[in-house]
């Protein structure tokens, strides 16, 4: 990714900036694993998983974008802010842009919706909007909800819960049990993404008012957080095999254990911006390299 103060206003590179594509595995990881869960139970179908996946990659995008412009606004991005640069903080898309570029994914996503609803019924209608008023309330509107300490419950409950057994439904028709239990790990090393995002932005995130849970507990606090994802994403695989409730090949997923623990290791050392950063970037690699594994283990 070129650095913000090479690209143009207004441009193309300026939009994939905003965008935020390293954030994208969180979009991707949930349907491929949902899909997985479909294949266990013999009821993938390539057409729903398709549309659940571009719907997802939207929704994903709709929200980065709303993230973008209604951060700008709260005064949480600043000059001072530590992250990757954001778009209308760096005045290469103007509020309004961002605004219409949130309305345009949005309304991309739900042309997705119309066909999962005349696919699996009437309970996608209340995914997708679920989905979408949460993805602008996570910043935006008049409670929102990363400002009050409500963002980890938000990602565990989207990103896992309903986006992993959401695209399950739209193939098997019902939820089978085995996506209900994959969720776990996926909402897991997702949230783990957003608290490195917060323990870096304590700070800052402390100073305009934006009271996540680091902020409010402090670093240590953040990193028992961060480690406790960890050890919950890991427990879930062995568990499935102890119970019999997966084949073996669902404890592939372990076999990037020691990336997670390099990730850990990162965050804890971590002292500025850059290595927080490193480490945010780390994370969502071993969220897409364990999504990969745990796609394969419940596909096989």
């Amino acid at each position: 990714m070129r650095a913000a103060a090479d690209i143009a206003p207004g441009s193309v590179q300026a939009w994939i900036l905003a965008a935020r594509p390293a954030t994208l595995s969180a979009a991707i990881v949930p349907v491929a694993v949902g899909s997985a869960c479909a294949v266990a139970v013999s009821g993938f179908r390539i057409g729903p998983a398709l549309a659940a996946l571009i719907g997802a990659l939207l929704i994903q995008i709709g929200t980065n974008f709303a993230n973008d412009v209604f951060d700008y606004e709260q005064g949480a991005d600043t000059e001072d802010r530590l992250g990757p640069a954001r778009a209308t903080q760096s005045g290469l898309l103007t509020p309004g842009q961002m605004r219409a570029g949130m309305v345009w994914s949005f309304g991309l996503a739900a042309l997705c919706g119309i066909y999962l609803t005349w696919v699996a019924g009437w309970p996608v209608v209340a995914i997708g909007a679920a989905s979408v008023v949460s993805g602008i309330a996570y910043t935006g509107g008049p409670y929102p909800l990363g400002y009050h300490g409500l963002g980890d419950l938000f990602v565990m409950v989207f990103f896992g819960f309903v986006a992993v057994c959401g695209t399950a439904f739209v193939q098997v028709g019902a939820v089978p049990a085995i996506a209900w239990w994959a969720a776990i790990p996926v909402g897991s090393l997702t949230t783990a993404i957003l608290v490195v995002n917060n323990v870096r932005d304590r700070e800052t995130d402390a100073a305009c008012g934006k009271r996540t849970l680091v902020a409010r507990f402090g670093r240590t606090a953040g990193l028992a957080e961060y480690g406790l994802l960890l050890l919950s994403a890991y427990a879930v695989p062995v568990l499935l095999a102890g119970l019999d409730a997966a084949d073996i090949y669902v404890l592939l997923p372990l076999a990037s254990l020691p990336m997670a623990l390099a990730r850990w290791r990162a965050l804890v050392q971590a002292s500025d911006g850059p290595a927080h950063n490193r480490c945010l970037a780390g994370t969502a690699k071993l969220l897409l390299v364990y999504g990969v594994l745990f796609t394969a283990g419940l596909a096989l």
